[in-house]
């Protein structure tokens, strides 16, 4: 059988490669600490639960509207006002099957073959992946662990050329938890003002797990906010990641592309979870913050750890639930038996020595780092950086 060459255009998300690899030790017997993925530990919340159950004894079990149920996008439209300050109508929202289907429609609405994305490094294993199968090209700005992985408006200036079409990043950052202030946003929107062929795809999916202030979006600038495109969704901020909603704010006429691409995928997004969605986006946030204070605690003590460990650096992560260290010390390195090449050496031999699962940086466009996710409970944690610890001494 003959596959189609599409599938060479992209690679299997590292993410999900390293959690069933994973998966399969776990399997065999072996207790496996994830610190992978990208999931809270978290149950779904009670009161948004109980919306759900209301919706199918209420037979919310038909088809919905392509872009979604008219008072679930009222409820986002509410949502970014009550949160972000930002003025939106039911027309400028898309309601999908996930942020990444959001993120997925926006690229291939708005990315022609040969057009430059631009994405600072490090990102999401699936934004250059989406941009390959629009067939645009990636161009990546280097950001620099020393600058808290933030570009300056010099590297964006630099990097913008008449064929750039998107500029594609988040905040708060996954993997490196990276958070732009107002500030810093608005010294790249100055550049962007110069160049009006740009939009821009803010994924805002981490908005509310953040430890400095404030969440920042981009499109509180009024002279550019036509042209932003936000993402956003429910899988982080409320522990629903198995209910797969997300959603993008913005123009109408980008909105409709949208709506017209998800309309020969997949049409409207589950019926009972949009009507969990209102709920969840309408009502009390404080189990949300209640998670937050939680992955607060989790960071710190996550930091405490690895700055006793030789050879590790990184960056406090300011956001999200993820610290992205240094790794390339380990390099080259040997403990009588394995040689690390590479970080991906190096996450391949914790998982099969100490059986601590993370991401490789490759996947994020920083081949230097390791991701580790902190979104596992205390116990596993301490457990799983006492086994990368002993694992890591080792080499040294």
């Amino acid at each position: 059988m003959q596959l189609s060459s599409f599938l060479q255009r992209f690679n299997e998300p590292e993410t999900l490669k390293m959690a069933k690899l994973g998966r399969e030790l776990r399997a065999s017997g072996v207790d496996v600490i994830d610190l992978s993925l990208g999931e809270p530990d978290f149950d779904t919340p009670e009161h948004i639960k109980e919306a759900a159950i209301r919706a199918i004894k209420e037979n919310y079990s038909h088809y919905t509207p392509v872009p979604g149920f008219l008072d679930l996008r009222q409820a986002v439209c509410y949502k970014l006002k009550r949160d972000n300050a930002l003025d939106y109508k039911p027309e400028n929202i898309v309601v999908s099957t996930g942020a990444k289907q959001s993120l997925a429609n926006a690229i291939l609405a708005l990315v022609d073959e040969a057009d430059e994305v631009i994405i600072p490094t490090p990102y999401w294993v699936t934004y250059s992946e989406l941009v390959k199968i629009a067939r645009g090209k990636v161009v990546e700005i280097k950001a620099k662990a020393e600058d808290l992985f933030k570009i300056s408006p010099e590297q964006l200036e630099a990097a913008i050329t008449p064929k750039t079409r998107v500029f594609l990043f988040s905040s708060p950052c996954n993997p490196s938890g990276t958070v732009y202030s107002k500030e810093e946003l608005a010294a790249l929107v100055q550049v962007f003002l110069k160049h009006p062929q740009v939009s821009i795809i803010s994924d805002e999916i981490y908005e509310y797990i953040n430890f400095v202030g404030a969440h920042e979006s981009i499109a509180q600038f009024e002279d550019i906010k036509d042209r932003v495109i936000i993402v956003n969704g429910l899988s982080k901020g409320f522990a629903m990641t198995g209910w797969r909603l997300g959603y993008i704010a913005a123009n109408t006429e980008v909105a409709k592309a949208c709506e017209k691409v998800q309309g020969q995928f997949t049409s409207g997004a589950n019926s009972i979870t949009q009507r969990a969605a209102i709920t969840a986006l309408t009502t009390d946030l404080r189990p949300t913050l209640d998670m937050v204070t939680e992955f607060t605690a989790r960071r710190k003590k996550v930091l405490e750890i690895m700055a006793g460990i030789p050879g590790i650096s990184c960056a406090e992560p300011a956001g999200a639930f993820y610290v992205f260290p240094d790794v390339s010390y380990f390099f080259g390195r040997s403990d009588g038996n394995t040689t690390i090449e590479n970080a991906s050496d190096l996450s391949l031999y914790l998982l099969n020595t100490a059986h601590v699962s993370s991401v490789s940086g490759g996947a994020f466009g920083e081949p230097n780092c390791i991701r580790f996710s902190f979104a596992n409970s205390m116990k596993n944690i301490e457990e799983g950086w006492k086994r990368v610890k002993e694992a890591l001494a080792r080499f040294s």
